[in-house]
Parts: C-alpha cells; sequence; structure tokens
C-alpha cells in the first residue's frame, strides 16, 4: 500500500529550525495528504497542526522521501514530499498529543547534532538537501 505525505521544515525569523519528538526519535512535522487536498496545502496543515503555529511563507520543495513501515501487518510505503517553509514570532509551540508528538522545539543549525544522533534516515535526506548536514551516520532502523 502507498500513502501519500507532507510536511515542512520550518525555519524562524532567528534562522532556527522547528523538530517534533515522537516515538523517542527528533522528526519533522508531516502527514497524510487527504483525498483531493493538493500537497503544498497539506502540508501546511499538517505543520500548523503537529506543533501550533502558523506558516507564513511556504518556500519551494525541497525533496520526496520514501520510506517503508508495517501496519496491521501489512507493508505501507509512505511517500512524503517536501517543502520549505517560514514563520516568524512564533515562539509558543504546542505539539499534537494525541498524534503522539510529545516536544515541539526550534533548534540552531550548530544544534542539529543533537537531531542526526536520534533521527529517521528519511529525515537526515531532507537535512543533507538543505545543507544543514554534510552525510548521513550509520543508518537507523525506521
Amino acid at each position: 500500500m502507498l500513502i501519500e505525505a507532507a510536511g515542512g521544515l520550518v525555519k524562524n525569523e532567528h534562522g532556527e529550525f522547528l523538530f517534533i519528538y515522537r516515538q523517542d526519535k527528533w522528526d519533522l512535522p508531516k502527514g497524510k495528504i487527504e483525498k483531493y487536498e493538493r500537497t503544498k496545502v497539506a502540508a501546511v496543515r499538517e505543520v500548523e497542526e503537529e506543533c501550533g503555529i502558523k506558516v507564513n511563507n511556504l518556500d519551494e520543495k525541497i525533496c520526496k522521501t520514501y520510506h517503508a513501515y508495517t501496519s496491521r501487518g501489512e507493508v505501507v510505503l509512505k511517500k512524503t514530499h517536501w517543502f520549505k517553509m517560514r514563520c516568524k514570532g512564533q515562539d509558543k509551540l504546542k505539539p499534537q498529543r494525541e498524534e503522539g508528538i510529545t516536544d515541539v522545539r526550534w533548534f540552531k543549525k550548530d544544534q542539529i547534532g543533537l537531531i542526526v544522533d536520534n533521527t529517521f534516515s528519511s529525515i537526515m535526506d531532507v537535512l543533507i538537501k538543505e545543507d544543514l548536514v554534510k552525510d548521513k551516520p550509520m543508518p537507523l532502523s525506521e
């Protein structure tokens, strides 16, 4: 089964990047694209819902990532469309707990190493594409 999702790498006016903490790993906000929903609309909606922020700017597409997992005994391939986003004055973050998100935090570029140590390889693809990290460490299971 193929699931299409969309999400974003959000940067604020201080040059910090937004990450969520879910399933004991740092992740980027993303979610399933609803039926008849445009990819860009889904990306903004998911970021806003999962983090409790308002996206001010949707910029260009970064890339697409793919990862597989098993759900109810069925192998699922998730294709995620990633976009650059910007927001201003969003210091009060609110994790969407019903989605299993326990923390939402801004990270400076020099703090991204904390993310690299505990994230998924598909997230690393986005960070590498945006020159936030140079290369992938040993792969973690997803």
